[in-house]
């Protein structure tokens, strides 16, 4: 029966809503049949391939009036639908195409009369029907009236249709709206971060559930083969599966994969429907295809992620699945994911620059921090940690060397600009305090204002600013700092009672102005466990707050830290500097 299994006719069943279940309007109809064609049993029965269901019902035995459904074996309907014209039968045990159907035997099935129940396009969906358990010899009026019913009953069938046609239509522009305001916010969410990791999380949550019930997005090496796999799915209690199929994707893709085929050739496949056989064809690990199963795969489209540039390159896949509850993808969801896939392209491709950038700029910045020197008087411990979220190269900078009298020569500064120029000054300024201090038992003052001189006589065109220090053994045992600020964040000492001193009070103008300028320098005692704290302004400064707020809460957070190993203390500083809008450099010394 070639009807059954029409697609246009399930289809329009399918647009009708209606299932094994009581409808008002239909179970009206099979009352009016009954009452005026004087039959026990009259049905509204809707056919598919498989069963017969009844929307409409008088009259039914049990389990079936409970059930309001039978499966073909038991239907007659099935052959109204075969035909396409009414079927009559005075006595069903009398005709070959009906006398073994088990309806009559256990629904009592005898006589039986059933009009076509049609569509707008005349396709037959059901019959409405009237039973009676003796033979009976169907009058042409009854038949008439049967015919009328039907008629009517047809025009409501019809009404469904066109109200889920409607409402599908609505839904449609719906969801048409909804794809254009993600498509027009797209390049935002994408390039809001230049996080590789969080830009295809973004991108996921973008497209599930809106555009498909799960998604897949595949990113490759340079070789083309799948590096990483990000998975979503609209269920949050499969989220598990999900991350676990996405996994198996990276060494568990078989040659007939279509991923691979996508990321191979740059085009895009779209499977409609498209079932477990493709991933059975597709993969090599015996898990995927269950796990696909349970995830729901019945249509998927892939694309390819395209890099911008002189040429297309394909630098991932974005695979988009559909359970068999949600319809099957069509070419304009191709068309969009295709949308997507190029802006995901530009989105990967920068955050992939910006990353080899910020690598490449983090070892020059680390190669331009010094060794940290031995010293018999002294634990040292430093830190350098670049901005969050920034390529350029910082003006922050740290030095200690000891000099060829066993004195401890400790510097720390910033120049001003992100920049690769302002990290060849820092090169050029670190240097030249090196060159200016060592072997020289200057004070550290006048150790600057030679600095001062010099960055004017060589027409180094910046400002900076800087602490330089001295440590030395004193006669009583303990070491005497002599250190000058100009322009820098206050150095700090942790005494080993855990009071902590603020050495604020006399910094000076920084380094670089026009005018020349005599520097002073100024002494402190550290006895033996107390902790000097050197720090560039990244640690303190953020531009919702201000200076003072910083450094209070710098100051709290060094509050019982005077026993802390002083790597242990830098990683704590540096944990508690979140969101950093500036690199952060620490230089920390604690007295022997």
């Amino acid at each position: 029966m070639a009807a059954l299994t029409d697609p246009e006719r399930l289809r329009a069943l399918t647009e009708t809503r209606l299932d094994a279940a009581p409808d008002e309007a239909f179970d009206r109809f099979a009352r009016l049949v009954s009452d005026l064609l004087d039959v026990p049993v009259a049905l509204v029965s809707l056919v598919t391939a498989e069963r017969q269901f009844f929307p409409g019902a008088v009259g039914l035995p049990e389990p079936w009036a409970a059930r309001r459904e039978t499966p073909l074996s038991h239907s007659f309907c099935q052959h109204v639908v075969d035909i396409e014209v009414p079927m009559v039968l005075p006595d069903a045990r009398l005709y070959p195409r009906v006398r073994r159907n088990l309806a009559i035997e256990d629904l009592g099935v005898i006589a039986y009369a059933g009009i076509p129940l049609t569509d707008l396009d005349g396709r037959v969906l059901g019959s409405l029907c009237a039973i009676d358990s003796k033979p009976r010899a169907w009058t042409a009026e009854q038949l008439r009236t049967l015919a009328d019913l039907a008629a009517a009953c047809s025009s409501e069938l019809r009404l469904r249709i066109a109200l889920e046609g409607a409402e599908e239509a609505r839904r449609r522009a719906e969801e048409a709206h909804d794809r254009l305001a993600m498509l027009a916010g797209m390049s935002e969410t994408l390039t809001g971060t230049l996080d590789i990791a969080t830009a295809v999380d973004r991108l996921g949550h973008a497209m599930v559930p809106l555009l498909a019930d799960w998604c897949l997005i595949t990113l490759v090496d340079p070789a083309g083969t799948p590096r990483t796999v990000s998975a979503v799915h609209r269920d949050p209690d499969l989220a598990a599966e999900t991350a676990r199929f996405a996994e198996l994707m990276i060494t568990g893709l078989g040659p007939e994969s279509i991923t691979r085929a996508v990321l191979r050739t740059g085009r895009p496949v779209l499977r409609n429907p498209g079932g477990l056989v493709d991933v059975v064809r597709g993969t090599t690990h015996p898990e995927m295809p269950p796990l696909a199963e349970r995830l729901g795969f019945a249509s998927h489209l892939s694309v390819p992620i395209t890099a911008a540039g002189g040429r297309s390159v394909t630098i991932g896949c974005i695979t988009l699945v559909n359970s068999g509850r949600r319809r099957p993808f069509d070419d304009g969801d191709l068309h969009t994911a295709l949308d997507i896939g190029r802006r995901a392209g530009q989105a990967v491709g920068n955050s992939w620059m910006y990353s080899e950038q910020r690598h490449v700029a983090e070892v020059l910045q680390h190669s331009m921090l010094p060794l940290l020197p031995d010293s018999t008087d002294v634990e040292l411990a430093a830190r350098y940690l670049p901005a969050a979220d920034r390529v350029e190269v910082g003006g922050d900078w740290y030095d200690a060397f000891v000099q060829p009298d066993g004195d401890l020569i400790a510097a720390i500064g910033d120049v001003a600009g992100h920049d690769i120029e302002a990290a060849a000054t820092m090169g050029q300024l670190r240097n030249l305090v090196r060159g200016n201090a060592y072997g020289r038992t200057d004070a550290v003052g006048d150790l600057l204002t030679h600095l001062d001189d010099a960055i004017r006589g060589l027409r180094i065109g910046t400002v900076a600013t800087a602490v330089l220090t001295r440590v030395r053994r004193n006669a009583t045992g303990g070491l005497t700092v002599s250190w000058c600020n100009a322009g820098h964040p206050p150095p700090l000492v942790v005494r080993a009672d855990d009071k902590v001193e603020v050495l604020d009070a006399h910094r000076e103008p920084l380094l670089g102005l026009a005018r020349p300028i005599s520097r002073a320098t100024r002494e402190l005692t550290l006895a033996r466990g107390d902790t000097l704290l050197l720090y560039t302004d990244g640690l303190t400064e953020r531009r919702d707050r201000t200076i003072d707020e910083g450094t209070a809460e710098l100051l709290d957070r060094l509050a019982g830290t005077a026993a802390l190993p002083l790597g242990e203390l830098c990683d704590r500083l540096l944990a508690a500097a979140h969101a950093r809008e500036d690199d952060v450099a620490l230089l920390v010394l604690r007295a022997r």
